[in-house]
């Protein structure tokens, strides 16, 4: 049976066993050995080794180690050594796959499982620099003490980084109020020498003049902003006059910063009484230190306790010209009233006319009121009984209304506050940092990944008040950025919840808002009402809003404002336009722009021409989607002219590279489309992307990742 099915019989399998150890054998014996063991062939010969032919395969002249019959019967030639041909069982011992470890094999041994290099994420000390800094500057922004910041920027160290301290400090300041310019010139003074060096400060302004040119595309008036800058410094003895010379010979005379050193020398400091006119160039009214402005309190306390004259002792607090500082106000007061008992009840009337007036704002109160509970234990050295008499004042004070009654809720049983959430302390320091790389970048994928990564969903409410809140302290640019990234974020990972949350929030303390920005209901009544004309709040949602808030309250006059500006006669055009310069244009309408200006370039139009359109559209945000039209009209006509429009535009600033990096991540992530209707689109991408690449304007390709491309969706939705 096995014969006719083309089988060895058990014996001649024997025989062949003996035949190949034999072979091996032979093989591995030394030359010259005269006697060796019969080869295969000769012992199947003498076994008479019998094949019986099926079809009509022929084994003429072949030898029989060679032949080999198949499963379907027919002879192959097989391979050398056995090798496998088609219908063969291959070489002895071969296997079909390659081996694996088996882990719940006896004999596994971990060693053999193959290495993996695990990266490890390295920190940058400068980069945690430059983070911790942000936190310092913006702490100092709100409160104007002087030396908390000197002693926050003492403890965080890492001094050689101190000039990179004194460029974040001047840009944040230069895209904010006079207050924050003076603001910051008051602390170079406060710093230089003591904490800073002369020579970190030199070595911060020469960095700030290199990156004159960078800072100039978000901030019009740079250059002049700058220059008084350096005037006042070189006025505040922080700064030599001959910086000015030697930093000339370090800059290219076309740079703005050489602009900066001309203009601060002919327009500022060559003038008849330079120095009065710099100091008092952005008001002058937080050119004082904070040790002055403790004395002043203390003085004008004092002098009211022995005069009693309630109304004098306000009008002395309001020409202090420092609302953002009335808390210590009121902790010096109430110090005073411990220290003094027989002037608590002046003290006491003092504080309710503040709060009754608005002249010390609820959380200005508040704030003074936990600063001294903090400081209670170093009182208690002075005034035995400060922790007993401050239990006492706290229920008396919000009994009368004039502290509110969450405060009590805040804290303990011994009249102390609680130390805040770490958590919740995390995420405000962190998203302050997100936001303001997001209005320097307008990076909406960039934002929406770092606040995933952040994992904290729950405070969405205290991201979109901080938002905001920055966005009304700057331009009609950042409100302009903060309106386009709330409807980016209600589409991704904000719910309506979060929106109308954050915004209650908002128009709680919009009474204290207004103390430094002075048309902050108007602006929050703009914001409520954009977002509903971009379908983030529906207009039922402003009722809900309003339900929340307390009847006589400035949030509810800002909620009844927004709803008078959605009801009016082409509310939604006005409203889109409402921060300006046309950046409110449907998105259809803007792109139909974009298309026809690029047309008109292709057939035959001057490349300044083109420039200016681009330039007359003021949406500096969407110029990504000039990238993608571009790009794709030079795959469909053939024609590279488009690239040499692209080339001016990032030459002249027009058009940012991260602008041209997110308008060519959103061809990458439409190719599969694109291929439809250009079969070589991806290969005229690649030679486009590496042409770009070569000219310096845009990222490296380790920037433009799969990730980012399919994110660029992102960016389309909320333009």
């Amino acid at each position: 049976m096995a014969t006719k099915e083309g089988f060895l019989t058990g014996e001649q399998r024997k025989m062949l066993k003996i035949a190949s150890q034999n072979a091996e054998n032979l093989s591995s014996s030394p030359k010259g050995l005269s006697s060796s063991p019969k080869s295969p062939s000769q012992l199947f010969s003498e076994h008479h080794l019998k094949v019986p032919a099926a079809g009509k395969a022929t084994t003429a002249g072949i030898a029989v180690r060679h032949v080999r019959r198949s499963h379907s019967g027919k002879f192959v030639r097989v391979k050398k050594d056995g090798g496998g041909g088609k219908g063969t069982w291959g070489k002895l011992l071969d296997t079909d796959g390659e081996s694996h470890t088996d882990r719940s094999d006896p004999n596994y041994d971990s060693g053999e499982e193959p290495y993996q290099l695990v990266g490890a994420t390295i920190s940058d000390p400068l980069d945690d620099y430059k983070k911790a800094v942000v936190s310092i500057i913006e702490e100092y922004f709100s409160t104007g003490d002087v030396e908390v910041a000197a002693s926050d920027l003492r403890e965080l160290g890492s001094s050689e980084y101190h000039l990179y301290f004194i460029k974040r400090l001047v840009s944040m300041a230069m895209d904010r109020h006079d207050k924050e310019k003076e603001m910051a010139s008051v602390l170079l003074s406060a710093l230089y020498a003591d904490v800073i060096s002369p020579s970190q400060i030199r070595d911060g302004f020469v960095i700030l003049l290199e990156s004159a040119d960078d800072l100039a595309v978000d901030i019009l008036d740079a250059v002049d902003i700058l220059a008084l800058f350096v005037a006042r410094a070189v006025v505040d003895d922080i700064l030599p006059p001959a910086f000015l010379t030697r930093a000339k010979k370090t800059l290219p005379e076309s740079s703005k910063g050489f602009q900066v050193l001309q203009t601060a020398e002919k327009s500022y400091l060559s003038a008849p009484h330079h120095a009065e006119l710099v100091e008092r160039k952005w008001g002058g009214s937080t050119h004082i230190t904070v040790e002055e402005v403790k004395k002043k309190i203390a003085d004008l306390l004092r002098e009211y306790v022995e005069s009693g004259d309630a109304f004098e002792a306000c009008r002395c607090i309001r020409e202090l010209g420092v609302s953002f500082f009335h808390h210590e106000v009121v902790k010096r007061a109430l110090v005073l009233a411990m220290e003094i008992r027989t002037a608590e009840p002046l003290i006491w009337k003092l504080l309710k006319e503040a709060s009754e007036e608005g002249l010390i704002s609820s959380s200005q109160m508040a704030k003074g009121f936990a600063r001294l509970a903090e400081s209670l234990d170093d009182l208690a050295l002075d005034i035995p009984s400060a922790k007993s008499l401050f239990q006492s004042l706290v229920p008396k004070a919000i009994a009368e209304g004039w502290l509110d009654a969450s405060f009590m809720k805040s804290s303990g049983e011994d009249g102390t506050i609680q130390a805040e959430d770490e958590k919740v302390k995390q995420f405000k320091e962190e998203v302050v940092t997100i936001i303001h790389e997001y209005f320097l970048s307008d990076d909406i994928p960039e934002l929406i990944r770092s606040l995933e990564d952040l994992g904290m969903p729950e405070y969405n409410p205290v991201f979109l008040k901080r938002l905001i809140t920055l966005a009304m302290d700057r331009k009609n640019r950042e409100k302009e950025m903060a309106s386009v990234l709330l409807s980016a974020l209600h589409i991704e990972i904000f719910s309506t919840d979060d929106i109308v949350n954050g915004f209650v929030m908002l128009l709680e303390s919009a009474e204290d808002t207004a103390l430094d920005i002075l048309d902050a209901s108007n602006e929050l009544a703009l914001f409520l009402a954009r977002a509903v004309i971009d379908d983030v709040l529906a207009p039922l949602n402003l009722e809900e809003i309003g339900s929340k808030l307390a009847p006589n309250c400035s949030g509810s006059e800002t909620v009844r404002m927004a709803r008078s500006l959605t009801a009016a006669r082409h509310a939604g055009e006005r409203l889109l336009r409402c921060w300006g310069g046309g950046t409110g244009w449907a998105v259809e309408d803007a792109k139909d722009k974009i298309l026809k200006l690029l047309e008109e370039y292709e057939s035959g139009g001057v490349i300044g021409e083109a420039c200016q359109c681009i330039r007359d559209l003021d949406m500096p945000f969407f110029n990504h989607e000039v990238v993608k039209k571009a790009l794709v009209m030079a795959m469909e006509k053939k024609n590279d002219r488009m690239l040499d429009l692209l080339q001016v535009c990032f030459n002249e600033g027009l058009i940012t590279i991260n602008q041209m990096t997110k308008g060519f991540n959103r061809i990458k992530d439409g190719m599969d489309d694109l291929a439809l209707d250009i079969p070589n689109a991806e290969e005229k991408f690649i030679f486009y992307e590496e042409s770009a690449q070569k000219k310096g304007w845009l990222l490296a390709p380790s920037c433009l990742s799969a990730g980012d491309a399919s994110s660029n969706s992102v960016a389309a939705a909320a333009t």
